[in-house]
């Protein structure tokens, strides 16, 4: 089953159980999904899974940049409410890497690549990122290099 049919059952089953923020959070992703179709002009045949999980992944960034925010705001209301949709959004994104799991990624690919130094970080992140690609962030990727590397 595709993840955005399993997107569409799972929007059933919310609205059946009343489950109001997890029916939100998958009419968001739904409407985020077509609307990216639109702009891709694929509405006959859809986006693929994996343009399905890119733009999940963006909205993911996006819910834990407005959490930060509203911390900072000291709206705790609606910190509670977004991440009990990014619990929803990560339920549909692969398993993430752990910080261990990336650093024996990065510690091969130094070793294979002989890198020293801060000076070979672009050549160790540009090996390692395919790699890791859906299973990291970028930016946990970029600090496991930085430790690796002896920055």
């Amino acid at each position: 089953m595709s993840i955005k049919a399993e997107l569409v059952k799972q929007m059933n089953e919310a609205a059946k159980a009343q489950d109001k923020i997890r029916l939100g959070a998958l009419r968001n992703i739904l409407a985020q999904v077509k609307n990216k179709e639109i702009a891709l002009i694929k509405r006959t045949e859809g986006l693929s899974d994996e343009e399905v999980v890119s733009v999940i992944k963006t909205m993911v960034k996006q819910s834990l940049e407005s959490i930060d925010q509203f911390k900072k705001g000291g709206r705790q209301d609606l910190v509670d409410k977004e991440e009990a949709e990014l619990k929803t959004l990560r339920s549909f994104l692969p398993p993430q890497l752990s910080k261990d799991e990336i650093k024996v990624i990065v510690s091969d690919i130094v070793k294979n690549l002989k890198a020293s130094g801060p000076k070979d970080m672009g050549k160790v992140m540009k090996e390692v990122m395919p790699r890791v690609a859906g299973k990291a962030d970028g930016k946990l990727v970029n600090e496991v290099v930085k430790e690796v590397l002896g920055n």
